[in-house]
C-alpha cells in the first residue's frame, strides 16, 4: 500500500507538470497576441497590367483571406496562433535588419542582413517554441584585408552540400566598399572568408549589394552595383570566383531613381528574367523599387516605368528586396522599409517584411 507521503509527492509532481504546461501555453498565447508597430503595415504593388494602369504603386490593406508569410525568424506555433487570432501580417521582424536576404533550406528559413553593432552578418533563424527564433553572427571573423563596421547586403547561394556567402565589406585603411566571398557547411554559420583580397573592387568607387541568380540551365551568376551601374557576371562552379565577362545591365536614367540604382535581385518567370532593383537615397522616403525585363541574366534588359513599389503613409522607402520560394513553390519577396514616418537614423528602423509575388499577364504583382 502506498504511503500518504508518496501520494502527496505524486500529486505535487503532477501539479508542477500542470503548472509548467499552463505557463508554456500562457507564454505562447502572450507572444501570439503581442502587437508591434509593424502589424498594420501591408505592402502591395497596385500596378495593374499596362493596358489598365490607372494608379501609382502603393501599400494597401490585406486582401480578404490572404495567406501570411512563411515563418521567417518566428516559430511555426507562434505564427499560426498570431495568424488565427489577429490575421496575417507582412511583418516578420519589426526591428532594424536592412537589406534582408532569405534562404530556405527544406522547411527552415534563414534571414541575413546588413551588419549591426553586435554582428558582422546577422542571421535570424526560424525556431524556438516560445519566441521569435534566434539571432546569431553568420560571419564572426572578417578577412584580414577588410574592416568591420560596413558589411552590407549579404546573400547566400547553396552549392552542393555547401553554402557560399557574398557580401560587401570595407577595405581596411579606406572608406571603399568592395565585394568578398565566404563559405560554410551550415546556413547558420560560421561562414569562413579565406580571401586575401576583394572578389570585385572597382577603382575609385564601390562594389555593393551582391545577389546570386541561378538560371534554368543551372548556371549561376552574380549581380551587384558596380559604381553607378548594376552588372552581372558568371560564377565558377564552386561559386567562389567570378568567370567570363562582366556586363552592365542598368544605369540610373529615370527621374524617380535620383541617380541611383542598386540592390539588384533577379527571378525567372516563363523564361523571362525579371531584374528588380532599388533606386534613390536609401535614407529617404523617395527610396523605392523598380524592375526591368531581361532576355538573359547578362541582358539586354528593358526597364519598365517606375517605381513599381513606393512609399505610402504606412511605410516609407521600401527597398533592399530579394526573392525566395516556400515549400509549395510560391514566390515571396523580402524587403525592408521605414514605418509611420520615422525615416532615417537614429529614430527610424528598417523593418523586415515578406509579401507574395505573382505574375499577371507578364507583370509582377506584390501583395
Amino acid at each position: 500500500m502506498r504511503s500518504p507521503v508518496h501520494g502527496r509527492a505524486l500529486i505535487a509532481a503532477l501539479l508542477v507538470v500542470v503548472l509548467v504546461v499552463v505557463a508554456g501555453v500562457v507564454i505562447v498565447v502572450t507572444n501570439a497576441l503581442r502587437t508591434t508597430p509593424c502589424d498594420d503595415v501591408v505592402l502591395r504593388s497596385a500596378t495593374p497590367p499596362p493596358s489598365t494602369a490607372t494608379s501609382a504603386p502603393t501599400f494597401g490593406a490585406p486582401a480578404p483571406g490572404a495567406p501570411g508569410p512563411p515563418p521567417v525568424g518566428e516559430s511555426g506555433i507562434v505564427r499560426r496562433l498570431r495568424t488565427a487570432l489577429r490575421g496575417p501580417s507582412a511583418a516578420v521582424f519589426c526591428d532594424d535588419a536592412p537589406d534582408p536576404f532569405v534562404l530556405r533550406v527544406g522547411g527552415s528559413y534563414y534571414a541575413y542582413s546588413t551588419n549591426t553593432a553586435f554582428a558582422n552578418v546577422p542571421v535570424l533563424t526560424a525556431g524556438g517554441l516560445f519566441g521569435t527564433g534566434k539571432q546569431g553572427d553568420a560571419l564572426p571573423q572578417l578577412p584580414a584585408w577588410s574592416q568591420a563596421g560596413r558589411n552590407w547586403a549579404p546573400s547566400v547561394l547553396p552549392v552542393g552540400d555547401r553554402f557560399v556567402m557574398y557580401y560587401s565589406t570595407r577595405v581596411g585603411g579606406s572608406d571603399q566598399v568592395c565585394l568578398s566571398v565566404a563559405s560554410g557547411g551550415d546556413p547558420n554559420g560560421p561562414f569562413v572568408d579565406t580571401s586575401t583580397g576583394p572578389l570585385a573592387c572597382p577603382a575609385g568607387t564601390d562594389a555593393i549589394d551582391p545577389s546570386p541568380f541561378v538560371d534554368i540551365d543551372g548556371r549561376a551568376y552574380l549581380l551587384w552595383r558596380h559604381g553607378s551601374e548594376i552588372v552581372s557576371q558568371p560564377l565558377s562552379a564552386d561559386g567562389l570566383s567570378l568567370t567570363g565577362e562582366r556586363r552592365a545591365l542598368l544605369v540610373p536614367d529615370q527621374a524617380w531613381e535620383g541617380g541611383v540604382v542598386e540592390g539588384p535581385s533577379m527571378v525567372d518567370h516563363e523564361g523571362r528574367k525579371y531584374l528588380f532593383y532599388s533606386g534613390n537615397a536609401w535614407d529617404s522616403d523617395r527610396y523605392a523599387i523598380g524592375y526591368a525585363v531581361c532576355d538573359t541574366p547578362q541582358g539586354p534588359c528593358a526597364k519598365q516605368a517606375g517605381p513599381w513599389l513606393a512609399s505610402s503613409p504606412g511605410a516609407q522607402g521600401p527597398g533592399g528586396q530579394e526573392f525566395f520560394t516556400d515549400r509549395s513553390g510560391r514566390l515571396w519577396m523580402v524587403l525592408h522599409a521605414w514605418i509611420h514616418g520615422k525615416v532615417g537614423y537614429p529614430d527610424g528602423r528598417r523593418n523586415v517584411f515578406v509579401v507574395p509575388v505573382a505574375f499577371v499577364g507578364g507583370v509582377p504583382q506584390a501583395g
